[in-house]
C-alpha cells in the first residue's frame, strides 16, 4: 500500500514536468513563429535613377542581417505585429531572383495565404513537395532555410508581387520564408 501513493506522486510529477515543457515549447514557437500572415508582401516600387547590376558580382557573399530587433531571425521573416515582411525590399530587379524562364513547369494552383496551410511531406531546398506539388528553394535562400523540417514543417505559400517566376513559402514555425520556384505535379 505504501508503494501507491509514491508512485501517483512520480506519474504526477513526471506529467508536471512533461506539461511546462509542452507549455514551454508552444511558448518558444510563438516568439519564433506560429503567425500566419494574412496577406503576402507589398510589391516594391522601382528606385528611380538606381540601376541594379546585372549579375550578383564579387560582393555577392555579403548579406544583409535581418536581425531587425533582438531575438529576430538573421532571416527574412514576417511581423506578427501589422504582418511586416522583412527583407523583401530589393525589388523587382534584383539578380539574385531573376530567372530565365519564368513559370517554366507552370503555375501554383494549390492555393495561396493563410488559408491554405500546407504540411511538408519529404525533400530538401533542392527539391521538396506537399501532396502532389513539387518546389525548390532560390539558391541565394538556401541558408534561409537550413533550420527547416523537411517531412513535417507547415508552410503557406504567397504569390511574390516583384520577382516574376517566384513564390514566397513561409515557414509558420520558425516565422521565416524563402524564394521557391515551382517546379509542377
Amino acid at each position: 500500500m505504501k508503494k501507491l501513493p509514491l508512485y501517483l506522486l512520480i506519474t504526477m510529477a513526471i506529467s508536471l514536468l512533461a506539461l511546462a515543457q509542452k507549455n514551454e515549447e508552444h511558448r518558444e514557437g510563438r516568439t519564433a513563429g506560429g503567425h500566419i500572415p494574412a496577406h503576402g508582401p507589398v510589391r516594391v516600387a522601382p528606385r528611380p535613377g538606381v540601376a541594379r547590376p546585372a549579375s550578383p558580382g564579387p560582393r555577392a557573399a555579403e548579406r544583409p542581417d535581418y536581425r531587425d530587433q533582438p531575438g529576430h531571425p538573421n532571416a527574412p521573416h514576417v511581423h506578427a505585429a501589422g504582418d511586416r515582411w522583412i527583407g523583401h525590399d530589393s525589388g523587382p530587379g534584383d539578380p539574385h531572383y531573376h530567372l530565365a524562364h519564368p513559370w517554366a513547369h507552370g503555375r501554383f494552383t494549390g492555393g495561396f495565404g493563410p488559408g491554405h496551410v500546407f504540411r511538408l511531406a519529404g525533400g530538401d531546398r533542392h527539391r521538396f513537395w506537399f501532396g502532389h506539388f513539387h518546389f525548390q528553394v532560390a539558391v541565394y535562400d538556401y541558408p534561409y532555410c537550413d533550420d527547416w523540417l523537411w517531412d513535417r514543417d507547415e508552410i503557406v505559400i504567397y504569390e511574390d508581387p516583384d520577382h516574376e517566376g517566384w513564390y514566397l513559402a513561409y515557414n509558420v514555425r520558425l516565422g521565416t520564408y524563402v524564394h521557391v520556384e515551382y517546379l509542377g505535379a
